[in-house]
């Protein structure tokens, strides 16, 4: 019989403990319950900025859905631990539940602290701690700037890693905002004094007021008993705001240990040891909650490592805890900072090196030995780009001058190539070192990003490891003789963006002209189509246009998605999913009279499915007639343009998201690109388009529209990253045009734009400097490339209607035009039909079977 685990706590390292348990018990010898005090699953605490950018609570949630729904695991949401009985081994819940264990493990983290200032339990008071928080936090600013009639003034006190979070969701909610903080500097535990400096003047830049060196005295109410008002020591006059917010550290959760009689340290944090095990052999403490080694420790990383060792030590290992890894590296408010090692010097002998660029907001700063040879630590504020490479290298030899180190990258001066030691740590989150990631590369042969951080696990948390990552891989691969071919296909020894570039400058327009200029063979499957689209994207000719029909797979040469029994499916535009009622009618009648399946999308369009292929020219020419046309629904092509109501009609939209949805859906239709692309338009934050799913989406703002980029659906879902913010339509256009063609030139075949953003060298901030600071100055080529797509832009569908050549192609027998394809069979489902399945075609002729239209074979005469 398996013995029970029980957790308290449902953070991210109760998370972590359970899918670690889950994974190595292989043997089924634990069953575990997990009490959690939130009414949600566990989420992503680190990532509750991202609430402000339009994700979504189910967005940070953790974890594969499974886990909970697994037999061995029971997680108990809106469940409060009160009691402790060591005796009885039992945890009682609030509401009355006594849970007995057999192992008792310790999750409960932390709490926001709240200094004893007059007034800090005020309405319009709160602190940075949980979702509820941020969302409670969200609700009163933007209920008050609405009843005062102007932006919000708000205050964060504390200028630490959380005061600058909750500064940056203020302002990004149109607050004005003001951080206070008692230390002389910001990021006083991370950063040194000048990277404070460096850090404050980047901030103040941005419009943010900072106060260093100053305490809070009391928080002043108006009439009604909100917040009217700070007063700061040393000032005479009370800064007037109307809504702060406590970001002034955390205390652990240990109450529930305490009264149980478990040892707690001088700060507070259950006493444990090396093993995570506390003076009960049956109960452990992990995270935040935990006082290992005379401390608690506030960062996730040590608490994944803790929950780990908890689990190794269940299944009978004695890993011990390593020591904290305290490096960090964040962008706080659009800020670049990171903070590693030694970065204070406190070792003895340790020498200072630092590089400051005041105008450009940069500060660096590496801490090395006596002889300058060996790594110690390091701080990087306004470009912390050098990070991922030498946080693993702290403690080893740099090899090199460190002084290149901290060279801006187009300084022209290489930074120096050193062999990491394979007992580095690569990522942090998970424990993954170097050593890992070439075993992965050799042993496993994992061969891409994708295939390693299945292996290893490594960038599968914040991700800020996936640059070193793919570099230790490429290295790897490069030891083995593993040469990583950018080939097309064996015909083509280009890669899709080098082969576009070609072919672009040498104005090729032919299959056959680029395949002798740049290839060799008669081509395949694969360079095929990529041409076509090369050439489709490049010239905006007719997609069956020349030579360009035979290059085509099926569904482009037949301009109709190709289905499972041998018919099509034809998706009438319908831009926004705006559609008039007599258009209805048209789908309506053009369904009954062909007898087509149909079915509402999740692209807000309704699919006519079943057509034989001689019947597309006649459903594509009563859709002409009616004023609508044929849409992409098949091909790597703009698809649709998803929108909720908007402002026309929601009580909640802020601007007009059909409106812009039906633009950007005229504009990009027709637009040929790597991989199948989608955009979505929300008309408020509440983001009922689902937009940040999307390649492109746009979210409505008071002032305008933010733009996400690279999100994507399908087998690896990704949720798209703000590109920009607050810019109005005609600023959004030419942003969307540019990212859209940056991205059909230099993406690779088949890459969706999520993992294109991702490989692309720099990121998304490269992409950011490119598409929309210009900073290699193609905006305009970009912008023309796509007015002349625009311009060119003609109903494909129509064009086949006015051709009788093409037209021909459209029969299921050349001998016999006319005649339907005799091997369809459908059944009636739900009062439409669908495909027979093959039990139904053996039961043809009966009144409940198939409606057999002939035979499934045709007779042959010898």
């Amino acid at each position: 019989m398996s013995e029970h685990v029980v957790v308290v706590g449902g953070g991210m390292v109760a998370h972590r403990f359970v899918e670690a348990l889950t994974a190595r018990d292989t043997g089924s010898a634990f069953h575990v319950t997990v009490v959690a005090e939130e009414d949600r699953a566990p989420y992503d605490r680190v990532g509750l900025s991202a609430f402000f950018s339009g994700s979504t609570p189910e967005d940070l949630t953790l974890g594969a859905p499974g886990l909970w729904e697994s037999p061995g695991t029971t997680l108990r949401t809106g469940s409060r631990a009160v009691s402790l009985d060591r005796e009885g081994q039992c945890v009682t819940t609030a509401d009355g539940t006594r849970l007995a264990y057999d192992h008792l493990v310790l999750a409960t983290g932390s709490y926001a602290w709240v200094p004893p200032v007059p007034g800090a339990d005020l309405a319009g008071v709160f602190v940075y701690r949980t979702i509820d928080d941020v969302i409670a936090l969200r609700d009163w600013v933007v209920r008050r700037a609405a009843e005062l009639g102007r932006p919000v003034r708000g205050a964060v006190i504390g200028g630490g890693l959380l005061g600058l979070e909750a500064a940056g969701a203020v302002v990004g909610l149109g607050a004005e905002c003001t951080v206070v903080e008692f230390a002389p500097r910001l990021m006083a535990l991370q950063v040194d004094e000048g990277g404070g400096h460096a850090l404050r003047r980047t901030i103040e830049a941005m419009g943010v007021d900072v106060r260093l060196g100053t305490a809070s005295e009391r928080i002043e109410a108006d009439a009604d008993g909100r917040v009217a008002g700070l007063r700061l020591s040393g000032e005479e006059d009370p800064l007037p705001v109307d809504v702060v917010v406590f970001a002034t550290g955390v205390r652990p959760r240990d109450e529930l240990a305490g009264a149980a009689g478990l040892p707690t340290g001088a700060r507070g944090g259950v006493v444990v040891d090396e093993g995570c095990r506390t003076p009960d052999p049956l109960i452990w403490a992990i995270g935040e909650v935990a006082c290992i080694e005379g401390r608690c420790l506030g960062l996730v990383a040590p608490g994944y490592t803790m929950a780990e060792i908890a689990v190794d030590r269940l299944l009978g290992g004695d890993a011990t805890f390593p020591g904290a890894d305290l490096s960090t590296k964040l962008k706080l408010l659009g800020v670049d900072v990171a903070s590693f090692g030694d970065a204070f010097a406190t070792t003895p002998g340790a020498l200072e090196l630092v590089h400051s660029d005041p105008v450009a907001g940069v500060y660096k700063k590496l801490v090395v030995t006596d002889d300058a040879r060996t790594l110690l630590g390091g701080v990087l504020v306004g470009d912390a780009s050098a990070y991922a490479s030498l946080r693993p290298m702290v403690g080893a030899e740099l090899g090199a001058d460190p002084g290149l180190w901290l060279l801006p990258e187009n300084a022209g001066a290489a930074r120096p190539q050193v062999d990491l030691p394979a007992e580095a740590a690569v990522c942090s989150c998970n424990n993954v070192t170097v050593g890992a990631v070439r075993d992965a590369v050799t042993d496993h042969q994992c061969h891409d990003v994708a295939a390693v951080k299945a292996c290893t696990r490594a960038g599968t948390s914040c991700g800020s490891c996936i640059p070193l990552v793919k570099k230790i891989m490429g290295a790897e691969m490069a030891k083995a003789g593993v040469i990583v071919s950018t080939a097309l296909c064996e015909h083509v020894g280009l890669s899709r963006a080098e082969l576009f570039n070609a072919v672009m400058v040498s104005e090729l327009r032919t299959f056959s002209e680029i395949l002798t200029r740049f290839g060799t063979g008669r081509g395949c499957d694969i360079c095929k189509p990529v041409i076509a689209s090369i050439l489709a994207s490049l010239y905006d000719e007719h997609v069956l246009a020349g030579d360009r029909a035979a290059l085509q797979d099926t569904n482009d040469r037949y301009m109709a998605n190709l289905q499972k029994d041998g018919t099509y499916s034809v998706v009438p535009r319908v831009p926004g999913g705006e559609i008039l009622p007599e258009q209805l009618v048209l789908i309506g009648r053009i369904a009954q009279d062909y007898g087509l399946y149909t079915k509402i999308t999740g692209g807000q369009r309704i699919d006519l499915f079943g057509a034989r292929l001689e019947q597309l020219p006649g459903i594509w020419q009563r859709l002409v007639d009616g004023g609508m046309e044929s849409g992409h629904a098949y091909g790597k092509s703009l698809r649709t343009v998803k929108s909720c109501v908007g402002s026309s009609w929601c009580r909640f939209g802020v601007q007009d998201s059909v409106g812009m949805a039906v633009l950007l859906e005229l504009r990009y239709r027709g637009l040929r690109s790597p991989h199948k692309i989608k955009l979505g338009v929300s008309g408020c934050a509440r983001e009922c388009a689902e937009a940040r799913g999307k390649d492109v989406g746009l979210i409505a703002t008071e002032n305008g529209w933010n733009i996400y980029v690279g999100g994507n659906g399908g087998f690896t879902p990704r949720h798209a990253e703000l590109l920009v913010e607050d810019v109005d339509d005609a600023t959004a256009i030419a942003i969307i045009d540019r990212y859209l063609v940056y991205y059909v030139r230099t993406a690779d075949r088949l890459q969706r734009t999520a993992p294109w953003q991702q490989e692309h060298e720099g990121g998304l901030d490269r992409i950011r400097e490119i598409v929309v600071d210009d900073a290699l100055g193609i905006a305009a080529d970009l912008e023309a490339h796509m007015a002349r797509h625009v311009d060119d832009y003609e109903d494909e569908w129509a064009a086949v209607l006015r051709d009788p050549v093409r037209l021909r192609q459209f029969s299921s027998f050349v001998n016999a035009p006319d005649a339907a394809d005799p091997t369809l069979a459908y059944v009636t489902e739900r009062g439409q039909r669908r495909p027979a399945t093959a039990a139904e075609r053996a039961a043809g002729g009966t009144s409940s079977g198939p409606v057999l239209i002939a035979p499934t074979t045709l007779e042959v005469r010898s």
